[in-house]
């Protein structure tokens, strides 16, 4: 049932071999990336949560753009994406989630870097909170965020899944012969 107040919310399932995960999108842009092997009901309770009026709707045409940027970048052919994202977040969290998308392919930050950046450096538990409220994994590049001394912390996707992001990243800036920030 639609009444003019919904929002249809588009999902498909993205399998890049290695995972697989949820994608939503509005028409205004990309919404939502699940974590790896995790489940539909994992984005009917993000949804809920964040956009009530939603309708969801499987459409894998309507997720065709995403799905390429997604499997370039895991091919190693994109470094940054060109879709539209359609964030839903506090003002706080969307000042977050703005900053990581500033941190360059290939480089990291730590979260005390992304509190000064954002000129509240006594903020680094909520700038953790606000990236592990991160709803695009990859797009918006949370797994970008490291400790401050060097080592991998909480990652919605997984340590694992950030490991080999992280050295995806390096790989291939590395093959372009940039200096990397690690």
């Amino acid at each position: 049932m639609n009444t003019n107040n919904d929002l249809f919310v588009y999902w498909t399932l993205f399998d890049n071999k290695q995972w697989k995960m949820h994608i939503a999108a509005t028409t205004n842009g990309l919404c939502y990336i699940g974590s790896p092997n995790g489940s539909l009901a994992d984005l009917s309770r993000w949804l809920k949560k964040r956009l009530p009026n939603s309708v969801l709707v499987q459409d894998d045409q309507k997720l065709q753009l995403y799905i390429d940027e997604l499997s370039q970048y895991f091919e190693g052919q994109r470094q940054t994406f060109t879709v539209p994202v359609d964030l839903y977040g506090t003002p706080f969290q969307l000042s977050v989630w703005n900053a990581l998308c500033e941190i360059p392919y290939g480089q990291t930050k730590s979260y005390s870097e992304i509190a000064d950046y954002l000129q509240k450096p006594t903020s680094i538990r909520a700038v953790g909170t606000a990236i592990g409220a991160n709803p695009v994994l990859i797009v918006v590049p949370c797994h970008r965020v490291i400790g401050k001394n060097g080592t991998l912390t909480g990652y919605r996707g997984g340590l694992e899944m950030k490991k080999q992001l992280l050295e995806l990243e390096n790989k291939n800036a590395l093959n372009e012969g940039k200096s990397l920030h690690v």
